[in-house]
């Protein structure tokens, strides 16, 4: 798929954004716009019911988590978090094992009803997996977002889930992806928001 012209890199990336599936674990394979709606009200829900947004990842996804966490809150009027601080990651690695750094402070501070928000490139990152055990087993909904093999295991974990088909290795396509599918949500949550405000007559 990627090419050494630079524009071919642009247009296969463009070309690959409609290609993303999604499924619900209940309602099995869905399309690109049908899971985009469900996103968006899985996250509507959880807002306004008071809950927050939980986004954890790794490297690449793991900034994107933490730049996600402040858009949904800042823009978004949304609580949204994301477990990234390094005292934490150390610690809980250090003493419980680095595949436990985001199961063990979902323990600790999700409620039920929060939304889960997991991000890999390979769906295969053991402190995913267990952070969305973690989450479901306490009552929280999880979306997932992975990449390359389309049998990876997180890509069947989540309630809902978008997997991005490119190359395995090819991790600027599926982080470009993921990034822009978050934005997607809360760019739509925020115009359909704006929309509701009623226009005062002049």
């Amino acid at each position: 798929m990627i090419k050494t012209i630079p524009t071919q890199y642009l247009k296969d990336l463009g070309d690959l954004f409609l290609k993303i599936e999604s499924s619900h674990a209940s309602k099995g394979s869905l399309s690109l716009e049908e899971g985009m709606e469900e996103a968006i009200s899985m996250i509507v829900k959880c807002s306004t019911q008071g809950n927050k947004i939980i986004f954890i990842g790794n490297g690449g996804s793991a900034a994107i988590s933490s730049h996600q966490s402040v858009d949904y809150w800042k823009n978004g009027g949304m609580r949204a978090i994301a477990f990234n601080d390094t005292s934490l990651l150390t610690c809980v690695g250090n003493d419980y094992g680095y595949e436990h750094v985001f199961e063990k402070p979902i323990e600790m501070f999700a409620d039920k009803g929060d939304l889960l928000i997991a991000i890999s490139s390979s769906g295969k990152s053991p402190n995913i997996l267990n952070g969305v055990k973690m989450a479901k087993s306490l009552g929280c909904p999880a979306l997932t977002l992975s990449g390359f093999k389309p049998d990876n295991p997180l890509r069947g974990l989540g309630d809902l889930n978008f997997y991005v088909p490119a190359p395995t290795g090819a991790y600027g396509f599926v982080e470009i992806s993921h990034e822009t599918l978050s934005h997607c949500f809360v760019d739509m949550i925020i115009e359909r928001k704006l929309k509701e405000i009623p226009k005062h007559e002049s």
